[in-house]
């Protein structure tokens, strides 16, 4: 055998040495279902876990998160969008095989289609003017996300050619017009300092939300003023004796909070050795003890305002404003510049957009504010559905939280059948031990178990 040879079957070795080890038990929790996941230590692999789970809108009710050496002990407690134990076989095998052999493939590929990248000052009628500008050029919008923020706006729209159904990547003039006509649409008109970004890509797997918390952050949107009477409550300490900054978080709990705040831990390059996360009514508390990727703790008080800015920022991006409506209809070339115009002729302004078209059906749904971002006037949203068509959507007035919390998880629900579905899967909850809390109560870590 060649070296070359003994060189590959070794790599193989070592690699199926370090593949994460998975264990799925239903028994220990009476109220969740625990997913224990030991792995060697590697850059994002606890953003991968997190991310596979909530992926598939699994609750994380609880975890712990602990680093001994080179290997992680990761533990998660977790329920299905009713608060039930995850009990479908096909599904908690799906979860094992993903995580154990480390390429989850989440349901957000696009391969054939070109991803645009858009960030710049919000404003009423902007997202209206880039659909219209896409359906001028001919491009088709098959998938887009939008998030505001601080006055911010970011977006991942996945578009095709009209008229091929192929991406747009043969033509680098027709590349350099989409270009530049985004982009002068989102050049800052309020003296804003940060610059209009625009990026055109091909295919890849890129993770919608993740992406979107990057542009977000790349945009600086965490440094406008918060509201500190609602703003989520942060807090950063060193430990000196042991080397780690102390993170807390105390917000409400919501679905994906756990990947919105280790998202962004990760992508500002710091690594968690350890965490504990738990749920009190609704009201999450998240510890998390870490370091900087160069091995320091937080050692500037600029340093420390950043970071309890940044994840401020990250949890409250996600904010449900303004009223819900969803229009549901056969797709059809310039459908979503149609029903846009039609809300910013009406002095709207989208607060939130999630666009998904699927064998020919379009689903688009839209969080709506008024100009000031302030309830709308119900003779408004009379008018919209007389124009749009009140048979093809769906409003949901403006709730409070808690009732819009409901739409969101109903929402979810939906994509979580759709994702069982592809699986074969029902639904599935997970939970655990304590093994990790003992850990870190021996390493003084925490005072007393969960």
């Amino acid at each position: 055998m060649e070296l070359s040879d003994c060189s590959n079957e070794y790599e193989k070795l070592v690699v199926r040495m370090n593949m994460p080890r998975v264990v799925i038990d239903n028994g220990v929790c009476p109220t969740s279902t625990v997913v224990k996941i030991d792995s060697a230590r590697s850059p994002g692999i606890l953003l991968e876990s997190v991310q596979l789970l909530t992926d598939m809108n699994l609750w994380i009710r609880k975890a712990y998160i602990s680093s001994d050496g080179k290997w992680n002990m990761d533990v998660f407690h977790v329920s299905d969008l009713n608060g039930n134990k995850l009990t479908d076989e096909n599904l908690i095998r799906y979860i094992e095989k993903s995580i154990e052999t480390s390429h989850y493939c989440n349901s957000e590929g696009y391969t054939g289609l070109t991803a645009l990248e858009l960030t710049g000052t919000d404003r009423v009628g902007l997202l209206s003017e880039v659909f219209a500008v896409l359906a001028d050029l001919h491009c088709d919008v098959v998938e887009a996300k939008a998030w505001t923020h601080n006055g911010r706006i970011a977006s991942m729209i996945y578009v095709r050619d009209g008229n091929s159904g192929t991406p747009i990547d043969g033509d680098s003039d027709r590349v350099q017009r989409i270009e530049g006509q985004l982009h002068n649409l989102l050049k800052a008109d309020d003296g804003y300092q940060n610059d209009t970004r625009t990026c055109v890509t091909y295919g890849g797997n890129t993770h919608m939300e993740r992406r979107l918390h990057q542009r977000m952050f790349m945009d600086r949107d965490y440094e406008k003023k918060f509201d500190f009477e609602t703003s989520p409550v942060v807090s950063v300490q060193n430990l000196e004796k042991r080397g780690y900054s102390v993170v807390n978080l105390q917000c409400k709990d919501r679905l994906k909070l756990l990947f919105d705040v280790v998202c962004t831990l990760t992508d500002m390059a710091y690594i968690v050795f350890h965490a504990a996360i738990r749920t009190v009514g609704e009201t999450a508390f998240l510890e998390f003890y870490v370091r900087h990727s160069d091995g320091n703790p937080v050692n500037s008080e600029p340093e420390r305002q950043r970071l309890i800015q940044c994840l401020q920022a990250a949890i409250e991006r996600r904010t449900v404003k303004g009223v819900r409506l969803e229009l549901c209809t056969t797709d059809r070339p310039g459908l979503l510049a149609e029903v846009t115009r039609v809300l910013r002729e009406n002095g709207l302004n989208i607060a939130r957009a999630k666009i998904s078209t699927k064998e020919g059906i379009a689903r688009n749904v839209f969080y709506v504010t008024d100009a000031n971002g302030n309830l709308i006037d119900p003779e408004i949203i009379k008018s919209i559905r007389e124009k749009i068509g009140i048979d093809d959507i769906s409003v949901k007035e403006s709730f409070p939280l808690s009732c819009q919390e409901a739409v969101e998880k109903e929402e979810q629900k939906q994509e979580q059948q759709h994702h069982q579905a592809r699986i074969g899967g029902g639904a599935v909850l997970l939970s655990l031990g304590s093994l990790v809390m003992r850990n870190l109560y021996q390493l003084g870590l925490v005072k007393s178990y969960f």
